[in-house]
């Protein structure tokens, strides 16, 4: 009898872990690497909230919660969602769960039936088609090309749609291009989505505060009223608040929705971590000063990562309007050689070689869905960009 599951031939382990782990293996190999494959902030966790996580610990807030999240952080939710994005909801319809990633799943797992399809907008995060797989779905892939700026046209999302359509994620700013949908663009999304009742909506707004050069977030709920019953509008604490290990994601949806993960969850992990949701209170609810200066140099960062990148011959690297990611074009470098011989056929192909022959790890664009590409995170100090993207900018010029 097989151990494994059939299912797990569906899937395949996430590209942006591998190559994270890669370059660990090879620094501690003894080479010299610059990882930009983690999508994670380099700053440290505000202290007022680490404070409260300490006080959490100390008052004996250690013990098991309610399966979805303690009224405090769901009440702090709804403020948030109020606040923010004039969204109004009531604990009943929160859910928080042990990171963003968790909240899809759980959604995904109570929802689709065998053969339901999601749209999925391509470049897209590279978990989503995967986690559609292990629920039993059908991922069906939507391209949003280099020439519409990587933002999905409303002509591409209706022909995406079929009587099968279960499902429309949505991320906007984007990992991994970091494009971010104005409201006009998303309102035209949104219409086709009004001309489709039987679609609901997922919205990863995971990198909302992750905005530059006067971008206005928007979320569909809050562009499209008439969507709010049948949306689930996803964020959390990772990004915009330095908190990644921290494993906090929240959504706010339709009760009947969040009941049906609610049971999920509550047969797989049940509650997040007590101190980790204590520690979540105080970033929604206290000073939120920080992610200006933080901003300010992501922005610094973005801009030298896109002059050197785009200095490349062969290289097209747009400028994004948010999160922390570049997906640079190398449609100019197919099918030449590296200087140590490697043929670049791909994108996979030059990432492996601009690993192993210059020391920069990056994540290639076929993980993403859309090639010839590969994503950088600039989430890393200004020194270590300008040497990697010195490194990228050496490697290309001996490609012939």
């Amino acid at each position: 009898m097989e151990l494994l599951s059939a299912t797990l031939d569906r899937v395949k382990p996430s590209p942006t872990i591998a190559v994270t782990t890669k370059a660990a293996e090879l620094k501690a190999a003894g080479r010299d690497v610059i990882g930009l494959g983690a999508g994670e902030p380099d700053f440290d966790t505000p202290q007022n909230i680490k404070d409260a996580a300490v006080a959490a610990i100390a008052a004996g807030k250690t013990k098991y919660t309610a399966v979805d999240g303690i009224p405090e952080l769901k009440q702090a939710i709804c403020k948030k969602f109020k606040r923010d994005n004039g969204l109004e909801y009531i604990p009943a319809q929160v859910s928080v769960a042990t990171g963003g990633k968790q909240i899809l799943y759980n959604a995904l797992m109570a929802t689709l039936n065998p053969g339901e399809e999601v749209v999925i907008p391509a470049p897209y995060w590279v978990s989503y088609p995967d986690m559609v797989l292990l629920a039993g779905g059908e991922p069906v892939i939507a391209p949003a090309t280099l020439e519409d700026d990587f933002k999905l046209t409303p002509e591409a999302l209706e022909a995406a749609i079929t009587p099968k359509t279960k499902w429309f994620i949505f991320n906007s700013p984007s990992n991994p291009t970091g494009a971010g949908y104005s409201r006009e663009e998303l309102k035209g999304l949104t219409d086709v989505l009004m001309r489709h009742p039987h679609v609901w909506v997922m919205s990863d707004d995971m990198y909302e505060h992750l905005a530059y050069d006067g971008f206005e977030f928007c979320t569909p709920a809050q562009v499209e009223p008439g969507l709010y019953d049948r949306t689930l509008t996803v964020n959390g604490v990772s990004k915009a608040y330095a908190m990644t290990g921290w494993r906090i994601g929240y959504a706010a949806g339709p009760e009947k929705l969040i009941g049906a993960m609610r049971k999920i969850q509550s047969q797989s992990t049940s509650n997040p971590c007590s101190v980790s949701q204590w520690a979540a209170v105080e970033a929604l609810e206290g000073t939120q000063d920080f992610i200006a200066p933080n901003n300010e140099m992501f922005v610094r960062r973005r801009d030298l990562v896109v002059s050197m990148l785009n200095e490349i011959e062969g290289v097209t690297c747009p400028v994004p309007e948010g999160a922390f990611y570049v997906y640079p074009s190398i449609a100019g470098l197919i099918g030449k050689t590296s200087a140590g011989g490697a043929k670049i056929t791909d994108d996979e192909a030059f990432a492996t070689a601009l690993l192993e022959e210059n020391g920069v790890a990056v994540v290639f664009g076929a993980a993403f869905g859309l090639s010839p590409n590969f994503r950088v995170s600039y989430a890393t100090s200004d020194a270590a960009l300008k040497e990697a993207c010195g490194r990228i900018q050496a490697f290309c010029a001996g490609c012939v």
